[in-house]
């Protein structure tokens, strides 16, 4: 089995090291992911531009491959460029933070997932529930860092892989959603559907003193007017039984959310 590994963090984020550990003991693993962070991207393409393809080593000093695009532009490159050969499977991740509700379409983890369907290519698209409580240390300095847990987002990658492996996609599946808390009470896979939203966004400006140091500094150096705005989230904790918001934040377990990609409704024959 070939397996081609993306993410939309990062090549040297460490969840993408994570999931080649995950699977490497089952196929032949090949990463290639953005050469930066590129959250929130949605299923962005870079067509008719250069893209630079670089070879490095990822802290296992194992070979990976950097795109200077999004994680769409990854799959395709990695599929189509630097394989010998069309995947298996393409797996997305482990993103450093949650991908849930109908709002992935946001996310460049599922969209890279969705570009490899696309590409007639199976996908798993796998995402890890940060717990601010106990995610969050410091070092000696007083500096924080994120102490990321994929222990159990690993265990459950692996075991997926391996059942489809045996089993193949079910039919009318093409690709999964796999989100797992770092902070569990259960280790019990749900299978769930999308959450209505996953995120209240709101708008700020730069006229409220509460907000004055997140406006202190211009994020563009072409910035040229005084009146700045910005959209903010915030996580929403209420979810319905049976969704995948419900199994990560009330069951605290894992969620694996079976899609399919083709998003037309019923026939509107009576419309």
């Amino acid at each position: 089995m070939k397996i081609l590994i993306s993410n939309d963090d990062g090549v040297f984020a460490p969840g993408i090291l994570a999931a080649k550990q995950a699977v490497e003991d089952l196929a032949d693993v090949t990463v290639v992911a953005p050469d930066k962070n590129n959250s929130s991207v949605g299923r962005r393409l870079t067509l008719f531009k250069h893209l630079e393809l670089n070879a490095c080593e990822l802290e296992d000093k194992s070979r990976a491959y950097s795109v200077s695009g999004s994680p769409a532009d990854c799959v395709i490159v990695g599929a189509k460029y630097v394989m010998d050969e069309k995947p298996d499977l393409v797996i997305v991740g482990i993103n450093s933070g949650v991908n849930i509700s109908c709002d992935i379409t946001t996310s460049g983890t599922v969209c890279a997932a969705l570009e490899a369907v696309s590409l007639g290519i199976p996908a798993i698209a796998v995402s890890l529930l940060i717990d601010p409580i106990t995610s969050y240390v410091q070092d000696d300095n007083g500096e924080w860092y994120i102490d990321y847990d994929f222990t159990l987002a690993k265990k459950v990658l692996h075991d997926l892989v391996l059942k489809i492996m045996d089993k193949g996609f079910p039919q009318g599946v093409d690709l999964f959603n796999l989100n797992v808390p770092s902070t569990y009470e259960s280790e019990e896979v749900k299978i769930t559907n999308l959450s209505h939203k996953m995120l209240e966004k709101q708008v700020i400006d730069n006229t409220n003193e509460e907000y004055e140091e997140i406006f202190k500094y211009p994020l563009d150096e072409h910035q040229k007017s005084d009146d700045l705005i910005m959209i903010t989230s915030d996580l929403i904790r209420e979810y319905e039984d049976g969704s995948d918001g419900y199994a990560l934040l009330v069951d605290k377990c894992p969620s694996l959310t079976p899609l399919n990609v083709n998003m037309t409704c019923k026939e509107l024959k009576d419309w």
